[in-house]
């Protein structure tokens, strides 16, 4: 049986549909960074999603080559996460997508290096006859954060977002934005296979307690 970070690690990829509290520890990604609309066709958003994805998938199958990767184990690919911002604001103004920042990321499993990821990113540019060079191995450690189960459209996130921050005002927290603590999403549904009233996405903020 693969080993599936969602379901050994349910505190971090499936809270509940109500806020809560999580310590977030350090995790290794394979990340991607950019800027403007996600939703623009053809644009540097979906260009990014290839090449997270080749390169996890190149790990994930290095099982079957001659690259013997030290501590290996079988796994599901983690899904793709996203940090965001915009600058000069605090949290996410969903009606400006073209001033979004971003950075896409996959969580790497713990037995893979910066010299694996080194290994996979040149073996993904050799099969896919792309430049890859964008690909970065990222090492993020969130801490102390609010996290919430959204469920429905993207668009629909602020009345989510709404309920984190009411619940942070009530237990003595506040969101805590600044340089390296952005607002991250987890994307747990296929978009391409369920309806956007079903998606389920988690989001997180960075908190810190009140002072």
């Amino acid at each position: 049986m693969a080993f599936d970070y969602k379901k050994e690690y349910k505190e971090f990829y499936l809270p509940k549909n109500k806020p809560e509290i999580a310590d977030i520890p350090e995790m290794n990604f394979i990340a991607v960074r950019g800027k403007g609309d996600p939703n623009e066709e053809g644009g540097a958003y979906k260009a990014a999603i290839g090449m997270l994805y080749g390169i996890a998938f190149t790990i994930k199958m290095s099982k079957k080559g001659s690259h013997k990767i030290e501590g290996y184990f079988d796994y599901v690919v983690p899904p793709l996460e996203g940090f965001w911002w915009q600058e000069g604001i605090h949290g996410i103004d969903y009606t400006r997508k073209e001033a979004f920042h971003w950075i896409s990321v996959i969580r790497l499993p713990e037995f893979v290096t910066k010299a694996d990821f080194d290994w996979a990113l040149s073996e993904a540019e050799k099969k896919k006859k792309q430049d890859f060079s964008k690909a970065e191995f990222l090492t993020i450690k969130e801490g102390l954060c609010v996290q919430c189960m959204h469920i429905g459209a993207f668009d629909e996130e602020p009345a989510t977002v709404a309920k984190m921050d009411r619940f942070l005002s009530e237990h003595g927290y506040e969101n805590d934005f600044g340089e390296g603590r952005l607002h991250h999403e987890i994307y747990l549904s296929d978009a391409r296979r369920v309806a956007p009233e079903k998606w389920k996405t988690v989001i997180r903020h960075p908190v810190k307690k009140c002072i």
